[in-house]
């Protein structure tokens, strides 16, 4: 059978990881996801790729030992770009030891190509099984397609590596060296083009999953407190009052309300308000019952969804959670902040003519009688109790 061309099979590759690189670089996200590294390793691996292409040309210093570090360079690249991508700081010693072994093994056998084989089948396998290991150790849940995609391209570079360097140790192949087109070289270089590829793409995929998962979050949540924002709110206040008309179950609200704010952004400057937002929002948060619901509902302003609660049970929880805020200040900048807040509820019985908004104005009527009162306070609003059906007239 005919063979293809090696020279050419080499120069597609060094241009699939060119073009690689160059898409990537273009992308420039907003923060650092790997992007960067992944496209330094492609041009890396562009680089080894036309000094293979070269063998012949230039001195095999620089087609054999300086092309084939620049590739274990490639390998720490990716190793580097995943762990970014986590979040974890980069395993240097993991990334330059592969490096510094290849560099010495291939200067040492740069007159032997089959123990430059043997070697290419032991020492970049090693790396890609890290980047595995690191790719797969805490499952990649936001990015399970993307990094599917990658390790495929990864386990597919392994076995061809590692099956050429054990069928060269067992003189199962022909080792006529590398420019000498057979089987085992067409499969190798064809694998290496596709693997750039499928590779590059699964790691596109996992940034692009990944950057779906934040929208979907930040279009549900609060960016700074981390709480479900309004219309998470009003989403779940909907579904849960039908909810709790249909079972005739006690239902109630509460408006958290953080008292003198502005006087604190006034007084500490805006980074402290952002400080006492949080604090609060994480006292709420763990204060409350699994089935409750806290967001934030607009400036410095908390709403609490308590299902299955009647009015005196949300006045016993916020009165807790009044007392939680008042005893336990801000803590930022080195200094406390002393915080409190008022606390308006409504709740009760649900009637069939009662809608969500009902809740929310009588919380917020409750809220401002708080306020009234001198603030730090709890105040609440009953919902309307059913009136009697009219007695029938009699004749």
């Amino acid at each position: 059978m005919p063979f293809l061309d090696v020279p050419t099979m080499l120069l597609m590759t060094a241009a699939a990881s060119l073009t690689m690189a160059a898409s990537l670089g273009a992308v420039r996200p907003g923060r650092r996801e790997g992007i960067s590294l992944w496209a330094l390793g492609l041009m890396m691996h562009t680089s080894t790729y036309v000094l293979y292409a070269l063998r012949g040309l230039v001195s095999d210093w620089a087609s054999i030992v300086l092309a084939n570090t620049l590739l274990s360079g490639t390998f720490a690249m990716v190793l580097a770009a995943v762990h970014q991508f986590q979040g974890q700081a980069l395993p240097w010693r993991r990334m330059a030891v592969p490096v510094a072994a290849t560099a010495l093994l291939f200067a040492f056998f740069i007159d032997d190509y089959r123990a430059r084989i043997v070697t290419a089948g032991v020492v970049p396998p090693l790396q890609l099984g890290m980047v595995l290991w690191s790719l797969w150790r805490e499952r990649p849940a936001a990015s399970l397609r993307g990094a599917t995609l990658l390790s495929v391209g990864l386990v597919m570079e392994v076995l061809l590596l590692g099956v050429r360097g054990m069928l060269a140790a067992t003189r199962d192949i022909p080792v006529e060296g590398l420019m000498q087109g057979n089987a085992m070289q067409s499969i190798t270089f064809m694998a290496a083009f596709v693997v750039v590829i499928l590779s590059s793409l699964g790691f596109i995929l996992m940034g692009k999953d990944r950057s779906d998962a934040d929208n979907r979050y930040f279009a549900a949540h609060d960016a700074l407190t981390g709480l479900v924002n309004r219309r998470s709110l009003i989403m779940a206040l909907e579904r849960d009052v039908a909810r709790a008309v249909r079972l005739r179950e006690p239902y109630a609200v509460m408006l958290v309300d953080i008292d003198h704010f502005k006087s604190v952004n006034d007084s500490h400057g805006h980074l402290a308000g952002d400080s006492v937002l949080r604090h609060v929002a994480d006292l709420l948060r763990t204060r409350l019952r699994a089935q409750d619901l806290v967001g934030r509902y607009g400036g410095e302003e908390f709403m609490v969804l308590l299902p299955h609660t009647p009015l005196g049970g949300a006045l016993e929880l916020a009165e807790t959670l009044r007392r939680a805020v008042e005893r336990l200040p801000c803590v930022g900048g080195g200094k406390e902040i002393p915080v409190t807040v008022s606390i308006g509820v409504c709740g009760g019985p649900l009637q069939p003519a009662d809608g969500w908004d009902r809740l929310v104005q009588g919380a917020d009527e409750a809220l401002y009688a708080a306020k009234l009162a001198g603030r730090n306070r709890v105040e609440s609003t009953a919902l309307a109790a059913p009136r009697p059906a009219p007695a029938p007239a009699v004749d």
